[in-house]
């Protein structure tokens, strides 16, 4: 039977456990040869950072200041009347603008990440990312077909006479008839139908026509160019704006000195500015300042959020998001280059108009209309037209690609967060010549003969509701989901050393995220979707098809659908019931917040220690 205990038997040794093999480390029969050990696998390459403050600003102000500036804000302001609407807009750059532009600048600067991994403080709310993205994706598709635009005018300004004038010998028939006055169709509007678009050979939506190829070489160019400026990343693009951003500020400057001399001016400056107090009681003017705020400071596209988490962690965002400080340069500074090109676009205008014996009002418009039809036909007019025209495209095209820098950086940085692999300089590389050769391919049916039509369509729905909603369910979520506590405190942590009324400012912030902003955005949100079905869409006397609007609404729910579609993405990555998977899903995860590096602390010794080489390229000793 078994027996527990020691077995104790007379003359027979102890059993003893078997000896381990030894090895005498000080004794070998040969030579020593070094074995291969493990390395560990090569970290990702890490992210970029800005080589100074006065380049994340410069790429900010370039980014926000765009062609909307200069084609856009001139026509609302004359329209909402005047010097009027001044007070909606700058009311709404106050309650909406800042508050928005403070939130995207916070949130990519503490992650450290782009559109969609910065949402691992509220997994729920990855689908808004995603929806930035589709936003610049489209408006990246259509914006680069402008820059196409002014890089063919660009080229044909440098022929004399310009092609769009009554100098021009084809032209001569064309200007005047019997007594002596334009006529209904110009010069500078028969060139941009032509020979531009070929939109004469199109009957609308439905009939694209052929390829324009010289156009469609413009926009191969515009896009090459695009990638070659962003190949090194910030670090490149960022030296690139050192010209783009200041460039056409001296180009602006020297047309208002330009215009202001010439006769009939004051006539246009008096139409920009006539002022109808009456317009205040309009709801369309309060949305139209709203939705120019909104745009024009390229808030909900992604690009803030992206070129932000570039900066470093304790980078001061209070202070470049506050009027009097960086923000004067970015937010106030993209506000007042709106009302001072009003100066520079309608004081030629004015000089156009005394020359053709029309009113003002006749040759005002918005939108490629003001860009490639009035104001070329205005430069025309001007003594040594072609050096003038030079300068008004040079700074179209200055104007574009700087805002077109930011939505590409969003739409890489937001990929290369995800897959933090292609940040390696080759993979980046083949990233940024497959996104730019779709979009370009993209492009193309923009220039077609009907090409306009579609850019039409996709310019008015791609930035519409879509982008609202977007930038609403980003406060939204950030005040409810995330809390506007924490987001507060979040903002402190990188300030590092607070001043006691940087917390009265923020708590000015406060109200707006919680309930102005909100509250505006929802109105202006409202009214689009009233407009919209009650005002057909045109072009010139065009009207779109039922089936063109639905493609239009079409784009812009793709941006908002990926909302739900994330929500329901990260309530099945949770376990538990449905009311746990929202808890867990609203959580930030671990992985959430600034860099390690950024806010390890360090200690100082009283005594150091010095390494040599050989410290760094022995192989780690084994724990046996």
């Amino acid at each position: 039977m078994p027996h527990s205990g020691h077995l104790h038997a007379t003359g027979l040794p102890a059993p003893t456990a078997p000896m381990e093999p030894t090895v005498n480390i000080f004794e070998t029969q040969g030579p020593i040869t070094p074995q291969p050990w493990a390395e560990p696998p090569a970290p990702s390459p890490p992210r970029d950072t800005w080589a100074g403050r006065h380049t994340f600003l410069l790429s900010c102000l370039g980014y926000c200041v765009g062609l909307g500036n200069v084609w856009r804000f001139p026509y609302l302001c004359y329209r909402n009347g005047g010097g009027v609407f001044l007070i909606p807009y700058f009311l709404m750059l106050i309650l909406v603008g800042l508050p928005l532009f403070l939130m995207e600048l916070s949130l990519g600067q503490y992650g450290a990440a782009g559109p969609i991994t910065v949402w691992k403080c509220c997994p729920i709310l990855q689908g808004v990312g995603v929806g930035m993205l589709v936003v610049s994706s489209l408006v990246s598709i259509y914006y680069n077909v402008i820059i196409a635009w002014a890089f063919y005018y660009l080229g044909s300004s440098f022929r004399s006479p310009l092609p769009w004038s009554c100098d021009a010998p084809r032209n001569a028939e064309l200007c005047q008839n019997a007594s002596g006055n334009a006529t209904h169709a110009s010069a500078s509007e028969a060139f941009w139908n032509e020979q531009v678009l070929g939109v004469t050979h199109s009957s609308g939506l439905g009939d694209p026509g052929p390829v324009q190829w010289l156009l469609a070489l413009c926009l191969l160019a515009a896009w090459l160019l695009v990638f070659l400026c962003m190949l090194g990343g910030i670090r490149s693009s960022g030296k690139v704006v050192y010209i783009t951003a200041t460039f056409p500020y001296l180009i602006l400057f020297v047309l208002i000195i330009r215009g202001a001399t010439l006769p009939g001016s004051l006539d246009g400056i008096r139409f920009y500015l006539s002022s109808d107090w009456s317009k205040l009681m309009s709801a369309q003017v309060w949305s139209d300042a709203a939705s120019q705020i909104f745009y024009s400071l390229g808030i909900g596209f992604g690009g803030l959020l992206s070129m932000a988490s570039y900066n470093k962690f304790d980078n001061n965002v209070v202070r470049d998001a506050l009027p009097g400080r960086d923000t004067l340069v970015i937010a106030i500074g993209n506000c007042c280059t709106s009302f001072f090109a009003g100066f520079a676009i309608f004081s030629v205008l004015g000089h156009m108009a005394l020359k053709k014996d029309i009113p003002v009002g006749s040759v005002a418009d918005s939108g490629p209309g003001l860009a490639f039809v009035a104001y070329p036909e205005a430069l025309s007019l001007l003594p040594g037209s072609p050096f003038w025209s030079i300068l008004f495209f040079l700074m179209l095209f200055m104007l574009g690609v700087d805002t077109l820098f930011g939505n590409i950086e969003a739409i890489t940085t937001a990929i290369m967060d995800e897959f933090p692999a292609l940040r390696e300089r080759g993979r980046k590389m083949i990233l940024l010549g497959v996104l730019c050769f779709s979009f370009y391919l993209l492009g193309l049916l923009l220039v077609t003969q009907g090409g306009i039509f579609w850019f039409t369509l996709i310019d008015t729905y791609s930035t519409s509701f879509g982008l609202i909603i977007i930038t609403l369910l980003m406060c939204v979520g950030i005040v409810c989901c995330y809390g506007i506590g924490q987001f507060c405190r979040d903002i402190v942590t990188m300030i590092c050393h607070c001043p006691p009324w940087y917390s009265r400012v923020l708590g000015c912030f406060k109200v707006c995220w919680v309930f102005l902003t909100p509250c505006l955005l929802l109105f202006t949100l409202i009214y689009t979707f009233l407009e919209m079905y009650s005002v057909p869409l045109h072009y010139g006397s065009y009207e779109f098809p039922a089936w063109g609007t639905s493609l239009g609404v079409c784009m812009g729910v793709l941006s908002c659908v990926q909302v739900p579609i994330g929500a329901i993405i990260a309530l099945c990555h949770q376990t538990g019931t449905l009311s746990d998977r929202f808890h867990k899903a609203m959580q930030p995860l671990h992985s959430w917040g600034p860099p390690a590096a950024s806010t390890e602390a360090v200690m100082e010794l009283p005594f150091s220690i010095t390494l040599s080489d050989s410290d760094f390229t022995a192989p780690p000793y084994s724990e046996s």
